[in-house]
């Protein structure tokens, strides 16, 4: 009979370290019924774990771990489904039993699940902190560089363009207001959103962060555009109420 922990939705973090192997290392010597790929078609996508998930798209796995091992390894190691979401694929290519193709369908699924997320908040008004965030949040989580983006609105506050003004610590003479304004302008833009992200995690603003904001704020007065809100993006953690700072909702814009 096969261990149950095989299929069993788990645990994988730093925290709950990794069952052993089982000596049974085929995906092949799973019943058919309790596979990942028949369960996802039986049953739905909803009911796999991150393990089986990720193993449908590893596909095969190497000697001594099946595909689903492979995949608790990969996220026992990374600590996080969303960690590893943020390896790039030229990194994951270097990774135990993955290699080229199979690191190409990881990268593929997670800029594609990304890029639904983006698509559905094209079609709602960007009007809230919580739906801006929606709408880039697991986009620049996945990233370990800052990058400094501006969403440019129409009347509606549905998005028009999103696009990166810069790569690099946020600062008052990277961000020169003129060159935000300059975006919106361009593309004759109603409204916009700043949104940059803290790659350590803390979306708390610095002092540059405050200064910035506020001398954008000024200049978008100056020319009548509105400036909705200036979105700082983190990651989750306990005791953090919500994974960004929004100027708007401090009431600081």
């Amino acid at each position: 009979m096969v261990c149950s922990y095989l299929v069993k939705p788990l645990q994988t973090t730093a925290n709950h370290p990794l069952p052993l192997p089982h000596p049974m290392s085929r995906i092949h010597d799973i019943p058919e019924e309790d596979r990942p790929r028949e369960r996802l078609l039986r049953l739905g996508a909803g009911v796999l774990s991150d393990a089986e998930l990720l193993a449908i798209f590893i596909n095969t796995g190497i000697k001594g771990e099946n595909a689903i091992q492979v995949a608790q390894r990969l996220l026992h190691d990374q600590g996080s489904l969303r960690n590893l979401s943020r390896i790039e694929a030229a990194e994951l290519v270097k990774m135990k039993a993955l290699g080229p193709a199979k690191a190409a369908h990881l990268a593929a699924a997670f800029e594609l699940g990304r890029r639904a997320v983006q698509q559905e908040a094209r079609e709602v008004p960007l009007n809230s902190p919580d739906l801006a965030y929606k709408y880039i949040g697991s986009e620049l989580q996945a990233l370990n560089h800052e990058s400094v983006r501006i969403l440019l609105l129409n009347t509606r506050l549905c998005l028009m363009r999103h696009e990166e003004l810069f790569r690099g610590t946020l600062n008052e003479s990277m961000a020169h207001p003129r060159e935000v304004i300059q975006k919106v302008l361009t593309h004759k833009a109603f409204a916009f959103i700043l949104v940059h992200n803290h790659p350590s995690g803390d979306p708390a603003p610095s002092d540059a962060d405050k200064r910035l904001t506020r001398r954008l704020k000024d200049a978008a007065e100056l020319f009548n555009i509105v400036f909705v809100d200036h979105l700082i993006v983190g990651t989750p953690a306990e005791g953090r109420s919500q994974p960004y700072f929004s100027f708007k909702e401090c009431g600081l814009l």
